[in-house]
């Protein structure tokens, strides 16, 4: 346990070392979270709730907001008014392992979202 718990220390350790531009990873996306979150309409927070459903609950909250922040940094990149469905799948896709992906594919069929347009993203 001892082990386990240290690695998740270490990670976070390393995610708060400043990179080159004198902003760690998690400065960055608590940015981008700032930055956009006035333009999260309710039905996309519903839908990244539901779409980080299947984390376990102590690793939820890290990996909600390291979704949003992604979903955060592609909106201001797109200059979106608004963040959009288009970009919470882009974003869940972007910021999660590609072993993460077969549940949101199952997720955009059951919600009878167009799988199509994401492929390459795969």
């Amino acid at each position: 346990m001892l082990a386990i718990g240290g690695f998740f220390m270490f990670r976070k350790f390393l995610k708060r070392l400043p990179k080159e531009d004198g902003k760690s990873v998690l400065d960055w996306q608590d940015y981008y979270l700032e930055k956009t979150r006035h333009l999260w309409p309710d039905e996309q927070k519903v839908l990244l709730e539901e779409l980080v459903k299947p984390v376990p609950e102590l690793f939820r909250d890290v990996a909600r907001q390291k979704i949003a922040g992604k979903i955060g940094e592609l909106a201001l990149s797109e200059k979106a008014n608004e963040i959009s469905q288009d970009l919470v799948v882009k974003g869940y896709i972007v910021a999660t392992p590609k072993r993460d992906h077969k549940f949101l594919i199952k997720t955009l069929e059951r919600k009878q979202i167009e799988v199509e347009p994401y492929k390459h993203l795969f």
